[in-house]
């Protein structure tokens, strides 16, 4: 049953009830703001649609960041003398916004991934939807039993073994000791520790507590799990097990929140994605866009116009290499919305300082083909124009499935590329032809190609012009293999 949304009146105390909200310090000065309602949840809404699990409207949390400790005290008296004696009240903290205006909602069986830099406010989110922090203001409502992993280790006693824990954990989750029993065998097995089971928590590595507390979790049925990067520390047969059990619960209807690095894990296993920056839903839907998204802030800045201009006549194309003049590129002009295979809705970021122009695709010599067959020889080349001196350019080339999957890919700083070529110094006005051949080895269904060009400054990538999901092509049904990819396996009988 979903709870009900209150306004909180002015506070005559600090802590109120579990289901309540604690404020921070200073907190009260802020409730006059007409921007900000604050809410707790009470038994008894049923307004909103039956499959919905987690509400959150406008969410936002502010601390105060006092300079010195001194402040602190300042800020609880002064204000009030101020008022007293008809003085505007002074403010003696700044204000840090780790959350800000965030809304979504979760239907049942559902899987949302959050993504983020470190410090964009993922755990903060993630602590005030479990009631574990009080948010400064909106709205966070939830219907059902929540379990989460919001830190490694957390919940447990150090000093009381894997089984008691197991039997406190789940009385916290509001199991009791029946219920408890009838999972335990599950819990023990999926965490599969060993002997461990019946050692002090304080004695195990960190990959054995995570599956323990996986296990917990994952076995009481919630109607809600939440996990904030606990699976990372795990190896990568229990990551399998785990994201396995974690289909199950989605099948049976559970709403998981998975807060992660990898891209890779949230364009498989999520329906939908956010994007959080600074406390701020920068950007929310296709997990496929919503990782370019957040590349985009990983290794450079905010999206930008990049290109030339676009290509107005097919006058303007030039062949690559004019010795074997099979097919012809831009050198000067944007041309790949006029070839076939184009996505229109490809994500194309950088700074500008470098434009890929053109690309040709062909299989067995076929230009643009169509469709694609396993085992034709493909040929994919690409014009590159520099709008400014650059040295030791890095050229990418990133193959993936229509999920975001990338199924292969390759640069210029790898061995399989002549690097020396590539390592020269680029002047400005000079246009780089570059060609990549493989066979196609790939399972039926849609694939994208992204082709990205970079520089490296240190430890830093440096992007001046990204196209990915830039190019598409379909590769036909057969019957040579099944899989993602063709690996040329064999099968015979040994005599």
């Amino acid at each position: 049953m979903f709870s009900k949304t209150e306004k909180i009146p002015k506070p005559s105390a600090s802590v109120m009830s579990s289901q309540s909200r604690m404020l921070e310090p200073g907190q009260q000065e802020k409730r006059n703001s007409p921007d900000i309602e604050n809410t707790v949840t009470d038994p008894g809404n049923t307004t909103f649609s039956s499959d919905i699990t987690i509400r959150v409207q406008n969410l936002s949390k502010c601390y105060q960041i006092y300079d010195v400790p001194r402040d602190r005290l300042k800020q609880f008296v002064a204000p009030r003398l101020q008022r007293l004696t008809g003085r505007q009240p002074r403010q003696y903290f700044r204000e840090f916004w780790a959350l800000k205006d965030v809304s979504f909602k979760v239907r049942r069986g559902e899987t949302i991934g959050l993504i983020g830099r470190n410090g964009s406010g993922k755990s903060t989110l993630l602590q005030i939807i479990c009631g574990t922090l009080a948010p400064t203001g909106g709205v966070v409502e939830t219907k059902g039993r929540i379990a989460a992993l919001l830190e490694l280790g957390s919940g447990f006693n150090l000093d009381f073994t894997g089984r008691e824990n197991i039997y406190m954990n789940g009385a916290v989750l509001g199991l009791n000791s029946e219920e408890i029993d009838s999972r335990l065998d599950a819990i023990v097995s999926f965490a599969d520790i060993g002997q461990f089971i019946d050692q002090p928590v304080k004695t195990y590595s960190s990959g054995m507590s995570v599956r323990l507390a996986f296990a917990v979790q994952a076995q009481i049925d919630p109607d809600i799990l939440i996990v904030d990067e606990a699976l990372s520390v795990g190896d990568a047969k229990f990551q399998a097990k785990c994201f396995a059990r974690l289909k199950q619960l989605k099948d049976n209807g559970t709403s998981i929140l998975l807060v992660t690095h990898s891209s890779e894990q949230i364009v498989t296993h999520c329906s939908s994605a956010i994007l959080l920056n600074n406390g701020m839903q920068l950007e929310t839907g296709e997990p496929k866009r919503v990782v370019n998204r957040y590349m985009d802030l990983l290794f450079g800045k905010e999206k930008r116009e990049v290109g030339a201009k676009p290509l107005e006549s097919a006058d303007e194309l030039a062949p690559v290499i004019k010795a074997e003049a099979l097919y012809q590129l831009s050198q000067a002009c944007d041309a790949f919305a006029m070839r076939e295979g184009y996505n229109a809705h490809e994500y194309r970021w950088g700074d500008g300082t470098v434009s890929i122009l053109d690309f040709y695709l062909a299989a067995d010599g076929e230009p643009y083909p169509s469709a694609i067959t396993a085992g034709q020889a493909i040929t994919l080349a690409i014009s590159v124009k520099f709008h400014c001196d650059l040295l030791r350019p890095i050229l990418d080339i990133n193959i993936k499935t229509k999920d975001g999957v990338t199924v292969s890919g390759i640069n210029s700083e790898m061995g399989e590329c002549d690097i020396d070529d590539f390592q020269a110094l680029w002047k400005k006005g000079a246009v780089m032809h570059a060609k990549s051949h493989f066979k196609c080895g790939l399972a039926p269904g849609d694939y994208f190609i992204s082709i990205g060009i970079a520089t490296r400054e240190g430890e830093e990538i440096i992007p001046h012009d990204r196209r990915y999901d830039s190019i598409h092509f379909i590769v036909r049904p057969h019957n040579h293999f099944h899989g993602l990819a063709d690996l040329e396996l064999n099968l015979s009988l040994v005599k």
